[in-house]
């Protein structure tokens, strides 16, 4: 089991928390607008989706075109649905964003070892939201 499953771990099980925590801060902030008005169940189902399942995410059996599958459909949906696409980055962007605040904050990044273990899963985390965001951008230019 790779060092970073930890860290997995812990972002899976507070997945509640970082959900609520990301909801208030997309459905207060100046640049999200859409995201205040919109159904807030169904914006919770979906950043619950990532953080309960950041694991498969950033696995290496999801590939690159998987990402590139859903992103780009969720691109679509988000302009379909009134979204402007800088709402749409930023929103992934305080994805995350929440998720590193809860890396940082859990206590566990005391050794070389844990620093090297939260490297790793942050090499992971950031190739997949990368590629979520610009996949999310082809998809909603697609639309």
């Amino acid at each position: 089991m790779p060092l970073s499953q930890n860290l997995i771990d812990l972002i899976e099980k507070n997945a509640d928390m970082l959900t609520r925590s990301w909801l208030h801060d997309v459905r207060q902030h100046g640049d999200t607008l859409t995201y205040h008005r919109f159904d807030e169940k169904k914006l919770y189902d979906r950043a619950y989706a990532v953080y309960s399942h950041i694991g498969k995410w950033v696995s290496r059996e999801t590939t690159k075109e998987d990402i590139a599958k859903y992103y780009k459909a969720l691109g679509r949906e988000r302009r379909e649905e009134g979204f402007e696409l800088s709402e749409v980055v930023y929103a992934l962007i305080l994805t995350k964003r929440h998720l590193w605040l809860k890396v940082l904050s859990s206590g566990m990044l005391d050794t070389a070892l844990d620093m090297y273990a939260a490297l790793e899963l942050n090499n992971r985390v950031v190739l997949f939201f990368d590629r979520a965001i610009f996949y999310a951008v082809q998809g909603f230019q697609e639309g």
